[in-house]
Protein backbone atom coordinates (compact mmCIF):
# COMPACT_ATOMS: atom_id res chain seq x y z
CA UNK A 1 0.00 0.00 0.00
CA UNK A 2 1.29 3.74 -0.73
CA UNK A 3 1.46 5.88 2.38
CA UNK A 4 -0.76 8.92 2.87
CA UNK A 5 -0.09 11.36 5.95
CA UNK A 6 -3.05 11.64 8.36
CA UNK A 7 -4.04 15.71 8.03
CA UNK A 8 -4.78 17.63 11.24
CA UNK A 9 -6.25 21.03 10.55
CA UNK A 10 -6.45 24.38 12.66
CA UNK A 11 -9.63 26.53 11.97
CA UNK A 12 -11.49 29.18 13.90
CA UNK A 13 -11.67 33.45 13.33
CA UNK A 14 -8.89 35.41 12.71
CA UNK A 15 -6.82 36.67 15.23
CA UNK A 16 -7.08 33.53 17.71
CA UNK A 17 -3.77 32.54 17.32
CA UNK A 18 -3.69 29.89 14.75
CA UNK A 19 -0.70 31.06 12.75
CA UNK A 20 1.66 31.37 15.92
CA UNK A 21 0.07 27.88 17.11
CA UNK A 22 1.14 26.62 13.70
CA UNK A 23 4.54 27.49 14.16
CA UNK A 24 4.98 26.63 17.58
CA UNK A 25 3.65 22.79 16.52
CA UNK A 26 5.39 22.97 13.11
CA UNK A 27 8.80 24.20 15.21
CA UNK A 28 8.75 21.12 17.60
CA UNK A 29 11.54 18.95 15.68
CA UNK A 30 13.29 22.17 14.36
CA UNK A 31 16.26 21.29 16.08
CA UNK A 32 17.05 18.80 14.25
CA UNK A 33 15.58 19.83 10.65
CA UNK A 34 18.55 22.76 9.09
CA UNK A 35 17.19 25.67 7.25
CA UNK A 36 18.62 25.52 3.84
CA UNK A 37 18.30 28.41 1.11
CA UNK A 38 14.53 27.24 -0.89
CA UNK A 39 13.02 25.74 2.25
CA UNK A 40 9.67 27.25 2.79
CA UNK A 41 9.21 29.80 5.33
CA UNK A 42 5.62 31.09 5.06
CA UNK A 43 3.77 27.84 4.75
CA UNK A 44 -0.05 27.09 5.03
CA UNK A 45 0.98 23.21 5.44
CA UNK A 46 3.64 21.45 7.23
CA UNK A 47 4.58 18.35 8.23
CA UNK A 48 5.01 17.51 12.02
CA UNK A 49 7.00 14.98 13.85
CA UNK A 50 5.84 14.35 17.20
CA UNK A 51 6.16 10.69 19.30
CA UNK A 52 6.06 8.31 16.48
CA UNK A 53 3.25 9.97 15.14
CA UNK A 54 3.37 11.74 11.44
CA UNK A 55 1.12 14.24 10.04
CA UNK A 56 0.10 17.19 8.00
CA UNK A 57 -0.89 20.47 9.79
CA UNK A 58 -2.61 22.78 7.83
CA UNK A 59 -3.52 26.84 9.18
CA UNK A 60 -6.23 27.89 7.65
CA UNK A 61 -5.59 31.33 8.87
CA UNK A 62 -6.01 34.04 6.24
CA UNK A 63 -8.71 32.12 4.49
CA UNK A 64 -11.20 34.94 5.23
CA UNK A 65 -11.04 37.63 2.72
CA UNK A 66 -11.61 41.20 3.09
CA UNK A 67 -15.04 42.09 2.07
CA UNK A 68 -15.93 38.70 2.45
CA UNK A 69 -19.13 37.66 4.38
CA UNK A 70 -18.03 35.61 7.51
CA UNK A 71 -20.14 32.90 7.46
CA UNK A 72 -19.97 31.93 3.90
CA UNK A 73 -16.32 31.84 4.00
CA UNK A 74 -16.09 29.95 7.68
CA UNK A 75 -18.53 27.35 6.08
CA UNK A 76 -16.35 26.49 3.46
CA UNK A 77 -13.20 26.89 5.49
CA UNK A 78 -14.66 23.92 7.92
CA UNK A 79 -16.36 21.80 4.64
CA UNK A 80 -13.01 21.22 3.07
CA UNK A 81 -11.00 20.97 6.21
CA UNK A 82 -13.45 18.58 6.79
CA UNK A 83 -12.87 16.56 3.61
CA UNK A 84 -9.12 16.76 3.95
CA UNK A 85 -8.61 16.64 7.16
CA UNK A 86 -8.44 13.60 9.54
CA UNK A 87 -8.76 15.69 12.91
CA UNK A 88 -9.81 19.23 13.32
CA UNK A 89 -8.35 21.42 16.17
CA UNK A 90 -10.59 24.49 16.61
CA UNK A 91 -8.66 27.34 17.83
CA UNK A 92 -10.56 30.44 20.03
CA UNK A 93 -9.20 33.13 22.11
CA UNK A 94 -9.29 32.16 25.71
CA UNK A 95 -9.83 36.19 26.39
CA UNK A 96 -13.05 36.66 24.93
CA UNK A 97 -16.58 34.94 25.71
CA UNK A 98 -17.42 32.46 22.96
CA UNK A 99 -20.02 34.48 20.13
CA UNK A 100 -22.08 33.33 17.72
CA UNK A 101 -19.17 32.68 14.98
CA UNK A 102 -17.12 31.11 17.29
CA UNK A 103 -20.35 28.54 17.99
CA UNK A 104 -20.88 28.46 14.45
CA UNK A 105 -16.96 27.01 13.79
CA UNK A 106 -17.62 24.49 16.23
CA UNK A 107 -20.49 23.31 15.11
CA UNK A 108 -19.71 22.93 11.78
CA UNK A 109 -16.59 21.41 13.31
CA UNK A 110 -18.87 18.93 14.78
CA UNK A 111 -21.25 18.05 12.11
CA UNK A 112 -17.84 16.87 10.12
CA UNK A 113 -18.10 13.91 12.13
CA UNK A 114 -14.21 13.68 12.51
CA UNK A 115 -12.54 13.90 16.24
CA UNK A 116 -12.82 17.41 17.08
CA UNK A 117 -10.69 19.08 19.89
CA UNK A 118 -11.09 22.72 21.12
CA UNK A 119 -7.87 25.02 22.02
CA UNK A 120 -8.43 27.81 23.83
CA UNK A 121 -5.33 30.06 23.01
CA UNK A 122 -3.91 33.01 24.92
CA UNK A 123 -4.46 31.15 28.27
CA UNK A 124 -1.53 33.29 29.70
CA UNK A 125 -3.27 36.83 29.59
CA UNK A 126 -4.50 37.88 33.44
CA UNK A 127 -8.04 38.67 31.52
CA UNK A 128 -8.12 34.59 30.62
CA UNK A 129 -11.53 33.11 31.05
CA UNK A 130 -12.04 29.85 32.53
CA UNK A 131 -12.65 26.45 30.70
CA UNK A 132 -16.01 26.35 31.99
CA UNK A 133 -16.88 29.49 29.64
CA UNK A 134 -16.45 27.58 26.28
CA UNK A 135 -18.23 24.49 26.99
CA UNK A 136 -21.48 25.93 25.59
CA UNK A 137 -19.20 25.59 22.45
CA UNK A 138 -20.32 21.60 22.86
CA UNK A 139 -16.70 20.28 22.20
CA UNK A 140 -15.35 17.70 24.98
CA UNK A 141 -12.20 17.55 24.93
CA UNK A 142 -10.77 21.05 26.16
CA UNK A 143 -7.16 22.59 25.91
CA UNK A 144 -5.86 25.59 26.94
CA UNK A 145 -2.44 26.62 25.08
CA UNK A 146 -0.47 29.99 24.86
CA UNK A 147 1.32 30.03 21.57
CA UNK A 148 3.21 33.07 22.87
CA UNK A 149 4.67 31.42 25.70
CA UNK A 150 4.72 27.68 24.01
CA UNK A 151 2.65 26.08 27.25
CA UNK A 152 -0.07 23.51 26.55
CA UNK A 153 1.41 23.20 22.73
CA UNK A 154 2.86 19.69 23.88
CA UNK A 155 -0.16 18.46 25.62
CA UNK A 156 -2.42 20.10 22.33
CA UNK A 157 0.14 18.08 20.22
CA UNK A 158 -0.52 14.91 22.01
CA UNK A 159 -4.31 14.96 21.95
CA UNK A 160 -4.21 15.11 18.35
CA UNK A 161 -1.10 12.57 17.86
CA UNK A 162 -4.00 9.53 19.83
CA UNK A 163 -6.57 10.62 17.18
CA UNK A 164 -4.15 9.44 14.36
CA UNK A 165 -2.37 6.13 13.67
CA UNK A 166 1.24 5.80 14.72
CA UNK A 167 3.89 6.10 11.94
CA UNK A 168 4.56 2.61 10.61
CA UNK A 169 6.67 1.65 7.65
CA UNK A 170 3.85 -0.20 5.12
CA UNK A 171 5.35 -2.77 2.80
CA UNK A 172 5.39 -1.56 -0.64
CA UNK A 173 2.99 -2.60 -3.28
CA UNK A 174 5.62 -2.04 -6.16
CA UNK A 175 3.37 0.07 -7.76
CA UNK A 176 5.66 3.05 -9.05
CA UNK A 177 3.56 6.62 -8.16
CA UNK A 178 4.44 9.57 -10.16
CA UNK A 179 2.63 13.11 -9.03
CA UNK A 180 1.96 15.94 -11.32
CA UNK A 181 2.67 19.21 -9.21
CA UNK A 182 2.20 22.93 -10.12
CA UNK A 183 0.30 25.88 -10.15
CA UNK A 184 -3.20 25.92 -12.04
CA UNK A 185 -3.23 26.68 -16.09
CA UNK A 186 0.28 24.59 -16.47
CA UNK A 187 -1.20 21.86 -18.44
CA UNK A 188 -0.81 19.27 -15.30
CA UNK A 189 -4.39 17.57 -16.96
CA UNK A 190 -3.15 17.69 -20.50
CA UNK A 191 -0.09 15.86 -19.76
CA UNK A 192 -1.78 13.65 -18.02
CA UNK A 193 -4.26 12.71 -20.37
CA UNK A 194 -1.02 11.99 -22.59
CA UNK A 195 0.68 10.07 -20.08
CA UNK A 196 -2.36 8.07 -19.60
CA UNK A 197 -3.41 7.57 -23.21
CA UNK A 198 -6.67 7.92 -22.50
CA UNK A 199 -8.90 10.79 -21.66
CA UNK A 200 -8.87 10.24 -17.74
CA UNK A 201 -9.20 13.97 -16.47
CA UNK A 202 -11.51 16.75 -17.63
CA UNK A 203 -9.46 19.45 -19.67
CA UNK A 204 -10.02 22.57 -19.39
CA UNK A 205 -8.44 26.33 -19.59
CA UNK A 206 -10.31 27.39 -16.48
CA UNK A 207 -8.27 27.71 -13.70
CA UNK A 208 -9.19 25.41 -10.89
CA UNK A 209 -10.75 22.83 -12.76
CA UNK A 210 -9.18 19.82 -11.56
CA UNK A 211 -9.99 20.02 -7.39
CA UNK A 212 -8.86 16.52 -6.30
CA UNK A 213 -6.52 14.12 -7.00
CA UNK A 214 -7.30 12.28 -10.57
CA UNK A 215 -5.70 8.64 -11.08
CA UNK A 216 -4.43 6.72 -13.45
CA UNK A 217 -2.37 2.79 -13.63
CA UNK A 218 -0.84 1.68 -16.21
CA UNK A 219 1.86 -0.56 -17.61
CA UNK A 220 5.72 0.65 -18.52
CA UNK A 221 8.42 -1.65 -19.01
CA UNK A 222 6.98 -4.54 -17.25
CA UNK A 223 6.21 -2.06 -14.37
CA UNK A 224 2.64 -0.84 -12.57
CA UNK A 225 2.51 2.92 -12.49
CA UNK A 226 -0.14 5.09 -11.12
CA UNK A 227 -0.09 8.86 -12.40
CA UNK A 228 -1.49 11.46 -9.91
CA UNK A 229 -2.82 14.72 -11.36
CA UNK A 230 -3.33 17.25 -8.73
CA UNK A 231 -5.44 20.50 -8.22
CA UNK A 232 -3.69 23.29 -8.79
CA UNK A 233 -1.66 25.66 -6.26
CA UNK A 234 -2.25 29.05 -6.96
CA UNK A 235 -0.13 32.01 -5.80
CA UNK A 236 -0.65 33.61 -2.81
CA UNK A 237 -3.12 36.86 -3.38
CA UNK A 238 -4.66 35.08 -5.83
CA UNK A 239 -6.47 32.44 -3.23
CA UNK A 240 -10.72 32.24 -4.17
CA UNK A 241 -12.48 32.00 -0.56
CA UNK A 242 -9.84 29.84 0.57
CA UNK A 243 -10.65 26.60 -1.15
CA UNK A 244 -7.41 27.22 -3.12
CA UNK A 245 -5.21 26.79 0.51
CA UNK A 246 -7.21 23.11 0.67
CA UNK A 247 -5.57 22.42 -3.10
CA UNK A 248 -2.35 23.31 -1.41
CA UNK A 249 -3.14 20.60 1.00
CA UNK A 250 -4.28 18.21 -1.46
CA UNK A 251 -1.20 18.70 -3.46
CA UNK A 252 1.32 18.25 -0.27
CA UNK A 253 -0.59 14.44 0.14
CA UNK A 254 0.23 13.94 -3.58
CA UNK A 255 3.20 14.56 -3.17
CA UNK A 256 3.78 12.20 0.37
CA UNK A 257 2.39 9.39 -1.60
CA UNK A 258 4.36 9.48 -4.76
CA UNK A 259 7.62 8.38 -5.22
CA UNK A 260 8.74 11.01 -8.02
CA UNK A 261 7.05 14.36 -8.47
CA UNK A 262 6.94 16.13 -11.81
CA UNK A 263 6.76 20.08 -11.35
CA UNK A 264 5.44 21.51 -14.39
CA UNK A 265 6.30 25.40 -15.17
CA UNK A 266 4.97 27.59 -17.98
CA UNK A 267 7.23 28.33 -20.45
CA UNK A 268 5.41 31.42 -20.48
CA UNK A 269 5.85 32.45 -16.62
CA UNK A 270 9.32 31.24 -15.54
CA UNK A 271 10.33 32.92 -12.25
CA UNK A 272 7.53 31.90 -9.65
CA UNK A 273 8.91 31.74 -6.13
CA UNK A 274 5.71 29.81 -5.68
CA UNK A 275 7.48 26.89 -8.13
CA UNK A 276 10.81 27.36 -6.09
CA UNK A 277 8.89 26.29 -2.82
CA UNK A 278 7.01 23.62 -4.19
CA UNK A 279 10.82 22.21 -5.48
CA UNK A 280 11.88 22.61 -1.69
CA UNK A 281 8.92 20.54 -0.42
CA UNK A 282 9.73 18.02 -2.54
CA UNK A 283 13.46 18.18 -2.11
CA UNK A 284 11.89 18.05 2.28
CA UNK A 285 9.52 15.26 1.52
CA UNK A 286 12.75 12.89 -0.02
CA UNK A 287 10.72 12.45 -3.32
CA UNK A 288 12.85 12.01 -6.68
CA UNK A 289 11.97 15.57 -8.71
CA UNK A 290 11.55 16.49 -12.34
CA UNK A 291 11.57 20.13 -13.47
CA UNK A 292 9.19 20.24 -16.82
CA UNK A 293 9.11 22.96 -18.81
CA UNK A 294 5.58 23.15 -20.08
CA UNK A 295 3.47 24.02 -23.13
CA UNK A 296 7.11 24.42 -25.26
CA UNK A 297 4.72 24.86 -28.79
CA UNK A 298 2.66 27.88 -27.40
CA UNK A 299 6.87 29.67 -26.90
CA UNK A 300 7.29 32.13 -30.09
CA UNK A 301 10.26 33.90 -31.41
CA UNK A 302 12.35 30.35 -30.16
CA UNK A 303 15.89 30.01 -31.21
CA UNK A 304 18.60 27.26 -31.35
CA UNK A 305 19.59 29.00 -27.98
CA UNK A 306 16.54 28.87 -26.43
CA UNK A 307 16.82 25.85 -24.26
CA UNK A 308 20.38 26.95 -22.96
CA UNK A 309 19.27 30.40 -22.17
CA UNK A 310 16.08 28.94 -20.03
CA UNK A 311 18.26 26.12 -18.32
CA UNK A 312 20.86 28.69 -17.27
CA UNK A 313 18.02 31.05 -15.89
CA UNK A 314 16.68 28.62 -14.25
CA UNK A 315 19.99 27.46 -12.49
CA UNK A 316 19.65 30.56 -10.25
CA UNK A 317 16.03 30.13 -8.98
CA UNK A 318 16.58 26.42 -8.54
CA UNK A 319 19.99 26.38 -6.26
CA UNK A 320 17.97 24.23 -3.56
CA UNK A 321 17.39 21.31 -6.25
CA UNK A 322 20.77 21.33 -8.35
CA UNK A 323 19.89 17.56 -9.07
CA UNK A 324 16.84 18.02 -10.46
CA UNK A 325 16.67 16.90 -14.07
CA UNK A 326 15.26 19.52 -16.94
CA UNK A 327 12.68 18.40 -19.82
CA UNK A 328 11.22 20.87 -22.13
CA UNK A 329 7.61 19.16 -22.59
CA UNK A 330 4.56 19.54 -24.98
CA UNK A 331 1.23 18.00 -24.53
CA UNK A 332 0.07 19.04 -27.83
CA UNK A 333 2.77 17.57 -29.58
CA UNK A 334 4.25 14.79 -27.71
CA UNK A 335 7.36 16.52 -27.29
CA UNK A 336 9.67 14.48 -24.90
CA UNK A 337 6.13 13.17 -23.43
CA UNK A 338 7.60 9.47 -23.72
CA UNK A 339 10.79 10.06 -22.26
CA UNK A 340 8.91 11.48 -19.19
CA UNK A 341 8.77 7.48 -18.31
CA UNK A 342 12.29 6.76 -19.29
CA UNK A 343 13.48 9.47 -16.67
CA UNK A 344 11.46 8.41 -14.07
CA UNK A 345 12.79 4.66 -14.06
CA UNK A 346 16.24 5.91 -14.23
CA UNK A 347 15.43 8.43 -11.24
CA UNK A 348 13.40 5.37 -9.36
CA UNK A 349 16.42 2.89 -10.02
CA UNK A 350 18.90 5.63 -8.78
CA UNK A 351 16.35 6.35 -5.45
CA UNK A 352 16.66 2.06 -4.77
CA UNK A 353 20.43 1.40 -5.18
CA UNK A 354 22.37 0.37 -2.13
CA UNK A 355 26.20 1.41 -1.72
CA UNK A 356 28.90 -0.63 0.15
CA UNK A 357 29.64 0.62 3.27
CA UNK A 358 33.24 -0.36 2.19
CA UNK A 359 32.89 1.98 -0.72
CA UNK A 360 31.33 4.84 1.25
CA UNK A 361 34.41 4.98 4.02
CA UNK A 362 36.78 5.36 1.25
CA UNK A 363 34.97 7.85 0.25
CA UNK A 364 34.70 9.84 3.49
CA UNK A 365 38.36 9.03 3.66
CA UNK A 366 39.08 10.87 0.86
CA UNK A 367 37.25 13.76 1.23
CA UNK A 368 38.10 14.68 4.45
CA UNK A 369 41.72 14.03 3.81
CA UNK A 370 41.57 16.56 0.96
CA UNK A 371 39.43 19.02 2.79
CA UNK A 372 39.17 18.68 6.74
CA UNK A 373 36.07 20.16 7.79
CA UNK A 374 36.83 23.51 10.15
CA UNK A 375 35.42 24.00 13.68
CA UNK A 376 36.80 25.77 16.66
CA UNK A 377 40.23 26.95 17.67
CA UNK A 378 40.83 23.21 19.89
CA UNK A 379 37.90 21.13 18.97
CA UNK A 380 37.27 20.36 15.46
CA UNK A 381 34.42 17.85 13.75
CA UNK A 382 36.25 14.26 13.46
CA UNK A 383 34.10 12.03 10.87
CA UNK A 384 35.06 8.08 11.50
CA UNK A 385 32.74 6.30 9.24
CA UNK A 386 29.80 6.70 6.79
CA UNK A 387 26.84 3.80 6.62
CA UNK A 388 23.59 3.82 4.00
CA UNK A 389 20.90 3.12 6.75
CA UNK A 390 17.78 3.58 3.60
CA UNK A 391 17.05 3.99 0.23
CA UNK A 392 13.78 5.70 -1.42
CA UNK A 393 15.10 8.35 -0.74
CA UNK A 394 19.06 7.29 0.01
CA UNK A 395 20.00 8.33 3.48
CA UNK A 396 23.23 8.03 4.74
CA UNK A 397 24.83 8.15 8.27
CA UNK A 398 27.75 9.48 9.30
CA UNK A 399 29.18 8.47 12.69
CA UNK A 400 31.55 11.27 14.26
CA UNK A 401 32.70 13.33 17.66
CA UNK A 402 31.91 17.14 17.85
CA UNK A 403 29.66 16.72 14.64
CA UNK A 404 27.61 19.64 16.38
CA UNK A 405 30.25 22.22 14.69
CA UNK A 406 29.89 20.92 11.48
CA UNK A 407 28.72 23.79 9.20
CA UNK A 408 25.91 23.16 7.00
CA UNK A 409 28.56 24.07 4.08
CA UNK A 410 30.90 21.24 4.89
CA UNK A 411 27.39 19.01 4.50
CA UNK A 412 26.82 20.48 1.28
CA UNK A 413 30.18 19.58 0.20
CA UNK A 414 29.87 16.27 1.51
CA UNK A 415 26.68 15.73 -0.62
CA UNK A 416 28.66 16.99 -3.26
CA UNK A 417 31.25 14.82 -3.03
CA UNK A 418 28.87 11.88 -3.06
CA UNK A 419 26.67 12.52 -5.80
CA UNK A 420 30.41 13.60 -8.09
CA UNK A 421 31.38 9.61 -7.56
CA UNK A 422 27.40 8.30 -7.44
CA UNK A 423 24.78 9.24 -10.15
CA UNK A 424 21.80 10.36 -7.52
CA UNK A 425 20.44 12.73 -10.35
CA UNK A 426 16.57 13.17 -9.82
CA UNK A 427 16.74 12.56 -6.38
CA UNK A 428 17.59 13.97 -2.84
CA UNK A 429 19.81 12.20 -0.55
CA UNK A 430 19.47 12.77 2.92
CA UNK A 431 22.16 12.64 5.68
CA UNK A 432 22.16 12.29 9.49
CA UNK A 433 25.10 12.75 11.75
CA UNK A 434 25.61 10.92 14.93
CA UNK A 435 28.35 11.68 18.39
CA UNK A 436 29.20 8.43 18.80
CA UNK A 437 28.88 8.37 22.77
CA UNK A 438 25.18 9.01 22.38
CA UNK A 439 25.20 5.97 19.89
CA UNK A 440 26.69 3.65 22.45
CA UNK A 441 24.16 5.12 25.12
CA UNK A 442 20.91 4.09 22.81
CA UNK A 443 22.71 0.48 22.24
Amino acid sequence: MSKKLPTVALVGQTNVGKSSLFNRMVGWQQAIVAREPGTTRDRVVGKVSFKNHNFWLVDTAGLKEPGDEFEATIKEQITEASAAADVILVVVDGTLIPNDDDRLVAKKALQSKKPVLLLVNKCDKKEALPSEEFLRLGIKTILRTSAEHDSGVEEALQAAAAEIPPASDLPSDGILRIALIGRPNVGKSNLFNTLAGKQQAIVSNVAGTTRDVNRVRLRYNQRDVELLDTAGIRRNGKIDKGIEKFSVLRSLQAIEEADICLLLIDVNDLHVSLDQKLAGIIKEAGKGLIIAISKWDSLEDKTPFSRDEIAKELLADYQHTPWAPLIFTSAITGQNVARIFDLVMQIDERRQQKLKTSDLNKLLQTTVSSHPPAGLKNTHPRLRYMVQTDTSPPWFVIFGSHLKLLHWGYKRYLEHMLREKYDYTGTPVKFSFREEKSQKNEA
